[in-house]
């Protein structure tokens, strides 16, 4: 057993530099490697951060502009359409005013031909009138001078 204290003595003994060195190691790597390494990500973290939370603002802001825009176009619209209609009562009120006009027009002129036409009827009844008589002379005359025999004189 003595032995094996003595061999593992030795070997303790030896691995003393290395052990040495490797815990040297640990708290070099620690301080020069894992140490810049961890600020560097926790700055990475932080920026990233900040920009999510840029980029989260421009979202809400640019959502914001879109929903003025729709609001704006929908106003628009909304106002090309009154305008519309309003053209569309302006000419529905212009050719109904001209529909009007043509109507009393052509009823004036309907009266006046009536008018005329009745005048005319009246003077042709009179000269119906007076050539009626003037023919049924001329009738009754060549009727009275006929002679029996079909001959006239």
């Amino acid at each position: 057993m003595e032995q094996i204290i003595d061999a593992l003595s030795g070997l303790i003994l030896k691995a003393i530099p290395t052990i040495v060195v490797l815990v040297f190691l640990h708290f070099y790597l620690k301080f020069v490697l894992f140490g810049p390494l961890e600020r560097a990500l926790r700055e990475r973290d932080k920026l990233t951060a900040g920009a999510r939370k840029l980029a989260e603002q421009s979202l809400a802001a640019a959502d914001q502009k879109t929903s003025e825009y729709e609001a704006k176009v929908a106003a628009a619209k909304a106002n090309l359409y009154h305008e519309q209609e309003e053209q569309r009562r302006k000419w529905l009120d212009q050719q109904t005013s001209e529909i009007d006009q043509a109507r009393q027009r052509t009823h004036t002129s309907v009266s006046e031909a009536r008018t005329r036409l009745a005048g005319e009827i009246e003077s042709a009844r009179r000269d119906l009138g007076a050539s009626s008589a003037v023919l049924a002379d001329q009738i009754a005359e060549s009727v009275l001078t006929r002679r029996p025999d079909g001959a006239t004189a």
